[in-house]
C-alpha cells in the first residue's frame, strides 16, 4: 500500500490544500465591493438595472474543468451580479416589508459567516449561543412579552409562525388527550384554526404545512381588522380544539386586531392565541403606539422578522411562545451523536437541527441601538410613513386609502388604469420604489417603510417622485 505523503513540499503551488481556503485577497476584494455598493446606495435607481439571461451569461456557461483564484470569482461575481440587484437597503425603497441592515448588525453577520459556527447545540458552540440568549432576553423585556417565553430563531417569519403554530397544534390536541407526536393527525380530533380575511398568506402557509386543512375565515373591518362579534359568534359553533391567528401590521394598512377583546373572547373559549407581528409586533417598544398593541401580551405566542423592523440581515425570524415547555415538547429531537444539555438546546426551538449563529446580528442590532434606539427606529419609520402619506394626499387625483397608523400607505389614483401607469412611471424613473397592489378591488400603490436610512431628505424625494409620476401619467 503506497504511503500518502503530507509533505507541503512535494506538492506544486496548484495541487497546493492552500487553494481551497478562503485568503487575504478574496476577502479583501468582497469588502471592497461591500462597501461600494453600500456607498451607491443615496444615488443609484432603486430597481434592478439587468435581467437574469444578461447575469447569467456573464457568470459563465459550463462549469468549467479547472476553478479559478477566489479573488477572480468575487471579482467576477460582483461584476455580473450587481446590476441585477435592487437598492433594498436605501432609504427609497418601498416595495415590500424589507428593512435595510443596520451597520453592527452587518459586521455581525461578516463574522458570523467567517465563524462558520453549528449553533444549535447549546454546549458544542458556547460563544453564538451566548450572545443568542441575551438576544432574546432583551427582546423579551423590550416587546414586554413574559419572561421566561421559549424563543426560537428561524429563517424567517414564514418559519416563526410555522414554529408558533406546530407548538399550538400540539398543545390544543394535548388538552383533549390526543398525543399528535405519537399517534399522528390521522384519525383525530379536528383542529379549527380562526383567520382574519386580512391574514398574510404566511399563515396559510404554515396552516398547511402543519396539514391542518384550510383555515375558518372570520370577517374584517374596512382596514382589516378582525371582527370580534363575527369572532364570538364562530367560537360559539365548536367546542374542540382550535387556535385563533391574530396580526399585528397588515400590509396595506398596518392595522392591528383588537387584541384585548379578542384574546380575552378566545382565551374564554379555550383556544390558543397567536400572533403574526412579521413586521408589526416591535410596535410593542413604542409607548405612542400602547392603543395598536394592548392586550397583545396576553397572547400564547408571537412570531416575528427581525429583518424587516431592526434592519438586520435576512434569516432573521423570531418564534416565540409563552409557554416555553410547550414549544420544546414540540419541536425537540433527541440524537446519541449529539451534545446533549442540562439546558434547552437552540435546535429544541425550531425545525432546524443544524443552522447558523443567525441572532447573532440580533444582538449586534440591539446592542448598538440600546432600548432608546429601537424605541427611536421603530417610532422614526412611523412618522416617515405619516410624511408621505400627508405629501401624496396633496398630489391632484391622489388618495390615501387607508388610515395611517403604523408603517403602511397604500395610495390610488382616479381610477385604476391611472393607479398603475403612475406607477409604471414611478418604476420606469426609478428614483424610488413602492409595489403595486390590490386592496378592496382597488389597485393602489403601497409604500412599506422599513429602512433606517428613510428619514426627511428621503420623504420628500419619495413625494416629489409620485408628484413627477403623476404630472405625466394620463388623466
Amino acid at each position: 500500500m503506497t504511503e500518502l505523503s503530507l509533505d507541503p513540499s512535494a506538492l506544486s503551488d496548484d495541487d497546493s490544500p492552500r487553494r481551497a481556503r478562503p485568503d487575504g485577497d478574496a476577502l479583501d476584494r468582497a469588502i471592497e465591493h461591500s462597501r461600494r455598493w453600500l456607498g451607491s446606495l443615496d444615488e443609484r435607481p432603486v430597481p434592478a438595472t439587468a435581467g437574469i439571461d444578461d447575469i447569467a451569461s456573464q457568470l459563465g456557461g459550463a462549469l468549467p474543468e479547472r476553478g479559478s483564484p477566489p479573488e477572480d470569482v468575487v471579482e467576477r461575481l460582483a461584476a455580473a451580479v450587481e446590476p441585477g440587484l435592487m437598492a433594498s437597503p436605501s432609504g427609497r425603497f418601498y416595495g415590500w416589508v424589507m428593512g435595510a441592515t443596520l451597520p453592527a448588525a452587518l459586521a455581525a453577520d461578516w463574522l458570523v459567516s467567517a465563524w462558520d459556527q453549528n449553533s444549535g447545540m447549546r454546549d458544542a458552540t458556547p460563544g453564538t449561543v451566548a450572545a443568542e440568549e441575551l438576544a432574546a432576553t432583551w427582546l423579551l423585556e423590550l416587546l414586554g412579552l413574559p419572561a421566561g417565553s421559549g424563543v426560537g430563531f428561524t429563517t424567517g417569519a414564514t418559519m416563526a409562525n410555522f414554529t408558533c403554530l406546530n407548538a399550538a397544534r400540539s398543545e390544543v390536541l394535548a388538552r383533549v388527550g390526543w398525543d399528535v407526536a405519537e399517534q399522528g393527525l390521522a384519525g383525530g380530533p379536528r383542529v379549527r384554526v380562526l383567520v382574519g380575511a386580512e391574514r398574510h398568506s404566511s399563515i396559510d402557509l404554515a396552516i398547511r404545512y402543519l396539514g391542518l386543512g384550510a383555515p375558518e375565515v372570520v370577517a374584517c373591518d374596512e382596514e382589516g381588522r378582525i371582527d370580534v362579534a363575527d369572532l364570538d359568534f364562530r367560537l360559539a359553533e365548536d367546542g374542540g380544539p382550535a387556535i385563533l391567528c391574530l396580526q399585528a401590521g397588515n400590509i396595506h394598512s398596518g392595522a392591528f386586531d383588537p387584541f384585548a377583546e379578542a384574546i380575552e373572547a378566545a382565551h374564554e373559549a379555550g383556544v390558543w392565541v397567536h400572533v403574526d407581528g412579521a413586521f408589526g409586533l416591535w410596535a410593542a417598544v413604542v409607548p405612542t403606539l400602547d392603543r395598536l398593541t394592548a392586550g397583545l401580551r396576553t397572547a400564547d405566542s408571537w412570531a416575528t422578522d427581525a429583518h424587516k423592523t431592526l434592519n438586520v440581515p435576512y434569516d432573521s425570524g423570531l418564534a416565540v411562545v409563552a409557554d416555553a415547555a410547550a414549544m420544546q415538547r414540540a419541536m425537540s429531537v433527541r440524537a446519541s451523536y449529539l451534545l446533549t444539555s442540562s439546558a434547552v438546546d437552540p435546535h429544541e426551538r425550531v425545525p432546524e437541527m443544524s443552522r447558523r449563529a443567525r441572532g447573532v446580528p440580533v444582538w449586534a442590532a440591539l446592542a448598538s441601538l440600546g432600548a432608546e434606539g429601537v424605541r427611536d427606529l421603530v417610532g422614526g419609520l412611523v412618522d416617515a410613513a405619516h410624511g408621505i402619506a400627508d405629501g401624496v394626499s396633496r398630489i391632484p387625483g391622489a388618495r390615501v386609502l387607508n388610515d395611517v397608523v403604523y408603517t403602511q400607505v397604500s395610495v390610488a389614483f382616479e381610477n385604476d388604469d391611472r393607479t398603475r401607469e403612475v406607477f409604471r412611471r414611478i418604476l420606469e424613473e426609478g428614483r424610488v420604489m413602492p409595489s403595486a397592489s390590490v386592496w378592496h378591488d382597488t389597485a393602489v400603490i403601497r409604500f412599506s417603510v422599513s429602512s433606517w436610512r428613510t428619514g426627511p431628505d428621503e420623504v420628500r424625494e419619495t413625494v416629489a417622485a409620485v408628484a413627477r409620476a403623476a404630472a405625466q401619467a394620463p388623466r
